[in-house]
């Protein structure tokens, strides 16, 4: 389990709760996560920490839309056979309106 993941999404995402941004159109996007080792970038928006679960824009996974995603269960993907975590943080991210990113 990548517990510094969930830990640090805790963190960055402590004063944007679930439905905080509801009413917004061009919602901020505070941090991305992405598959290090494949395919798959999450744009979070808002989070819950009681049940773990964020919401976002997903985007390499198929098909790109908006919706629910359980951080407990991204980290603790690792790659087969080992200790290294898939899912990782984008260090370099800066909190960006949705509107503005490069998709």
């Amino acid at each position: 389990m990548n517990q510094p993941l969930i830990d640090e999404v805790k963190h960055r995402m402590a004063t944007w709760p679930i439905y905080s941004q509801e009413s917004i159109e061009d919602k901020l996007v505070v941090m991305k996560l992405f598959n290090a080792f494949g395919s798959g970038t999450w744009y979070l928006t808002e989070y819950d920490p009681e049940d773990e679960q964020a919401f976002g824009y997903v985007t390499g996974l198929g098909g790109d839309e908006w919706g629910y995603f359980s951080i407990r269960e991204m980290a603790s993907l690792m790659l087969r056979g080992t200790r290294v975590p898939h899912i990782e943080i984008d260090r370099h991210f800066d909190p960006t309106p949705f509107s503005q990113l490069e998709l």
